[in-house]
């Protein structure tokens, strides 16, 4: 079957939703399904630095089930419908030491935010899209899914391995549906935050920042590529996957890293 796609403007008409779009490649995601022509609506804790009068913002606190419902009720009473849903917001803010230097609260606050919100949000927008048998969610995973690093970020790893998993089994689900659900995992990102990070860390160490970006990518064992990512890379991979032109894919992880991680997927 032959088809023709319009590769410009082509989610015209569509409606779309980016959490933790504020910054990074939220930020990135959503400028760029601006840039293809749909209805972008963003959420954070907080308002964007930077205004952009086309981005619809909801502030919200999405680790908490009333904030995810707010969301879910404004969008729906605003706009009627959502087409695509990125469940971009992911939070690591434990403490280091591997396992006894977790709590209970440590655990329960990046499941909340990393696994948890996404289900709420899913929960909330699906039945109108499996209504209509049309749209698209994607889950903002990370390699950590696959290649944890237990001295740093156990609960972030352990739960976006659990994304992965429940996106997959979602997929199956909804797919025959007319709901395509896909799973993206970045490797290392290069933001503000993470540029931050590597001050922090070339202070701490005397070094030079390019030093402690080495160190990093060396604990990770490695980038291939020899550098992070730029969220516009990763948005680009995102802009295809929920665009026409990717109608056949679904139930996919798509891996984006540099060749980070060492084995076959």
């Amino acid at each position: 079957m032959e088809q023709q796609f319009n590769f410009n403007n082509e989610l015209s008409g569509k409606i779309a939703l980016v959490t933790g779009g504020t910054k990074g490649a939220g930020r990135a995601i959503a400028e760029r399904l601006l840039q293809a022509g749909a209805t972008v609506i963003i959420t954070a804790r907080n308002a964007p630095e930077e205004g952009n009068n086309n981005l619809y913002f909801i502030a919200s606190d999405l680790s908490k089930a009333e904030d995810s419902q707010k969301v879910i009720s404004e969008v729906l009473s605003t706009y009627g419908r959502l087409d695509i849903l990125v469940n971009n917001l992911g939070s690591s803010v434990t403490p280091a030491g591997g396992f006894v230097a977790l709590s209970d609260e440590d655990w329960e606050s990046t499941l909340q935010a990393n696994l948890l919100a996404p289900v709420r949000l899913d929960r909330g927008f699906l039945p109108q899209m499996i209504e209509r048998k049309s749209g698209v969610i994607i889950h903002i995973a990370s390699i950590q899914g696959k290649l944890p690093l237990y001295d740093s970020t156990l609960p972030y790893a352990a739960s976006k391995a659990a994304l992965i998993n429940y996106s997959k089994s979602l997929s199956n689900e909804v797919t025959p549906k007319g709901v395509r659900v896909l799973t993206v995992s970045p490797g290392w990102i290069n933001t503000t935050a993470s540029k931050a990070w590597l001050g922090e860390i070339a202070r701490n160490a005397n070094s030079t920042v390019e030093e402690a970006q080495q160190g990093v990518m060396n604990a990770l064992g490695g980038i291939p590529f020899g550098r992070p990512a730029e969220s516009e890379e990763v948005a680009e991979l995102v802009g295809f996957l929920v665009s026409p032109r990717a109608n056949y894919l679904t139930g996919t992880n798509f891996v984006i890293d540099g060749g980070t991680v060492p084995t076959v997927s």
